[in-house]
């Protein structure tokens, strides 16, 4: 019983770190990566004498460091293809082509809003995420008026993806186990927009200036075109192969960032004083060492059953309050193995209830900025944006993810 009392301990101090990073000046990469791998020893120490249990604590470390790489490398090739077309420009050049010259900070807010939500659809959380990020900066805004796009951001990007299989791994989830198809999932677009748009008209009160956009060009090489549609390509690819053959997006992110070296050779890009490889050391590792430490303690804690006890929910409350409850709960804990459990427990619930939990635990994340991918990479990437500053947007983000789950659960029971 000691050892559920310190996994849980160590859980906690980690949420703590992040939340006083900037009190105790330590960063939060380095607390999380200390407490996950403490929290493994623990669990094999414990296992000591008993080689059952040991046996089982190694096939867990294995299971959660495979996920763990999985990830990692997925990022690797997303943020390497994003920090390459950054660096020419192209991400720039496409910013501009979507902004006007004058703009409104308000109508700003709501482009922004809008952008960040049909890319997220086109493209993965963390990808959307980036793009977005330099979306924002790009714009030179004070802090204040920053942070709130960052919130809406967030909101946004996680809301973007939550209607497709490819767009959310918890949405895949749930389709493979036949609880929802894929036309009840399309359903899902219209009440998350509307989320969106919701959260963005809170934000955008007090927003009165306007905003000038500094629209400069840079000069389009042919190289730089390909490699853009090799991305491009890429992502579709990613949705296609995976709904036909169920190949992993990482596979294919992989085989695509093969080719993206490949083409800067072919084209002699691949030159001594900018070497395609070195825009891999422009990848944000504190961001991949942060996720690290967050997985291991969520593993962890899977390990030792505390997320399977969280669903005693559903035998005190409806479906419906539990699965508005289990949105909530992913703020704090990885939305994965959580729907992993829920989907493993045997939970009778009808569609409209499962379009429910899907719409949850996808957008459930936004609530906190570290219960989400998109969450982590933009507190990263976005200077002053810390988990104190994110949660003085908390009730306009509860507000906006209540409407979402109130539209998901009345337009299911309608149609359905």
């Amino acid at each position: 019983m000691w050892l559920h009392y310190a996994v849980i301990g160590l859980a906690l101090l980690a949420l703590l770190g992040v939340v006083l990073e900037e009190v105790i000046h330590i960063n939060k990469a380095k607390i999380t990566l200390f407490l996950g791998a403490l929290a493994w020893i623990l669990l094999f120490v414990s296992s000591h004498g008993g080689p059952e249990n040991q046996e089982a604590i190694i096939h867990g470390l294995e299971s959660n460091i495979a996920e763990i790489a999985s990830l990692w490398l997925f990022l690797l090739a997303a943020m390497t293809f994003v920090a390459y077309l950054n660096k020419k420009g192209m991400i720039e050049n496409l910013i501009y082509l979507f902004l006007p010259k004058q703009v409104s900070e308000r109508k700003l807010l709501f482009l922004t809003g809008l952008f960040c939500f049909i890319f997220s659809s086109l493209a993965d959380n963390i990808t959307a995420t980036l793009v977005s990020v330099t979306l924002i900066l790009s714009l030179r805004m004070d802090t204040a008026k920053t942070l709130r796009f960052a919130a809406l951001l967030v909101f946004a990007v996680n809301s973007g993806g939550v209607a497709l299989i490819t767009g959310d791994v918890t949405t895949l989830m749930i389709f493979l186990q036949g609880k929802v198809e894929i036309l009840d999932l399309l359903m899902l677009s219209m009440p998350s927009f509307v989320a969106v748009m919701f959260m963005a008209t809170i934000l955008s009160l007090g927003l009165s200036g306007e905003v000038t956009v500094q629209q400069r060009r840079t000069e389009v090489r042919s190289v730089d075109i390909i490699i853009a549609c090799v991305f491009l390509s890429t992502i579709v690819g990613t949705i296609i192969l995976n709904v036909a053959y169920q190949i992993p997006p990482v596979l294919t992110f992989l085989f695509g960032l093969s080719i993206m070296f490949l083409v800067a050779r072919f084209f002699n890009d691949d030159i001594e004083n900018d070497p395609i490889l070195e825009y891999i050391r422009s990848i944000e590792f504190e961001a991949l060492l942060f996720f690290l430490g967050i997985l291991l303690l969520v593993g962890a804690l899977k390990e030792i059953n505390v997320l399977e006890s969280l669903l005693s929910m559903y035998s005190l409350v409806s479906p419906v309050v539990a699965n508005y409850l289990m949105g909530l709960l992913s703020a704090c804990i990885d939305n994965v193995p959580l729907t992993a459990a829920l989907l493993k427990s045997g939970i009778t619930m009808t569609k409209a209830e499962w379009l429910g939990l899907t719409y949850a635990v996808g957008v459930g994340g936004s609530l906190l900025i570290i219960g989400s991918a998109a969450g982590i990479v933009a507190m990263s990437k976005i200077p002053g944006l810390t988990f104190g500053k994110y949660a003085r947007y908390g009730l306009a983000l509860l507000g906006a993810y209540s409407v979402g789950y109130a539209g998901v659960y009345l337009l299911a029971n309608y149609v359905i």
